[in-house]
């Protein structure tokens, strides 16, 4: 059976402002994290790494422990803080990058950045330095409220962007906040995206769709002991739990929500 764990950071700061300070992790901790899977004998891979072998559906295909580090959003202190990092330990990474958010995005620009972003150039020396970036829609919304028009704006005009900046070919995304829907999923599919990651707070496994691989979210309260049982697969369902209990009751609430939104002609 594939199990595999697929971690979530957001940003990377000893001084994160307010709005991001939950999901960040200190510099020191990130090292740490890197150090302990570095010498547990993990393999990192990147998101389209792992979904090619997934495709293969061949478990002996994939390498030993095989892990995935993945950023989403696109903060500045990505680039000034985790990829000298990365580099150090020899780690592939992918960045869940909204192309409205970065910091040049000019006439591109959308939504609302919690922090200071990635400039595309920044973003270009990341891809040089084997990080993959992925999508994570244009401007960040709610993509489960959007209509089917705006949805499919937010996600090809953001694959558009990011394959034109970057100069490769995006085949993998992020769903803003977790939330997706199987109408997002045929979307996210037509787009041409080969796998999607959602949060979910489990190890993926070979009976998850490859449009909804779930991650392990690394916050500021996710202690080295905690660090290690995730990545371990140790009781990720309790180290998670209520987590996954509000993501539950959450999922009914944004359902009904939509139901009531298309029926008033909203969406």
């Amino acid at each position: 059976m594939i199990r595999v764990p697929i971690l979530m950071y957001h940003s990377v700061s000893d001084r994160p402002n307010a709005e991001t300070k939950p999901l960040a992790v200190r510099p020191s901790t990130f090292a740490e994290h890197l150090s302990y899977l570095k010498e547990s004998g993990f393999t990192p891979l990147t998101m389209a790494g792992l979904a090619a072998l997934l495709h293969e559906e061949n478990d002996r295909s994939l390498p030993e422990r095989p892990i995935v580090v993945t950023f989403d959003d696109g903060y500045a202190d990505f680039h000034r803080e985790a990829l000298p990092l990365l580099r150090r330990y020899d780690f592939p990474a992918t960045v869940f990058l909204t192309s409205g958010w970065v910091s040049d995005a000019g006439k591109d620009a959308a939504g609302r950045p919690l922090d200071t972003m990635l400039t595309w150039s920044q973003v270009r020396e990341a891809a040089s330095c084997g990080i993959e970036i992925g999508g994570h829609s244009h401007s960040h919304p709610q993509l489960d409220q959007l209509s089917d028009h705006e949805l499919r704006q937010e996600l090809w005009r953001n694959k558009a962007l990011l394959e034109d900046r970057v100069g490769t070919a995006v085949s993998t995304m992020a769903y803003p906040y977790g939330y997706s829907s199987v109408r997002v999923r045929r979307e996210v599919r037509r787009a041409g995206y080969r796998a999607a990651c959602a949060v979910s707070n489990a190890l993926a496994a070979d009976r998850h769709d490859e449009l909804a691989l779930p991650r392990l979210t690394i916050a500021e309260n996710t202690s080295m002991k905690l660090f290690s049982r995730a990545v371990e697969g140790s009781r990720v369902p309790l180290i998670y739990l209520r987590e996954r209990m509000l993501t539950r009751g959450y999922a009914v609430v944004r359902r009904t929500r939509y139901g009531l939104r298309k029926v008033r002609g909203l969406v």
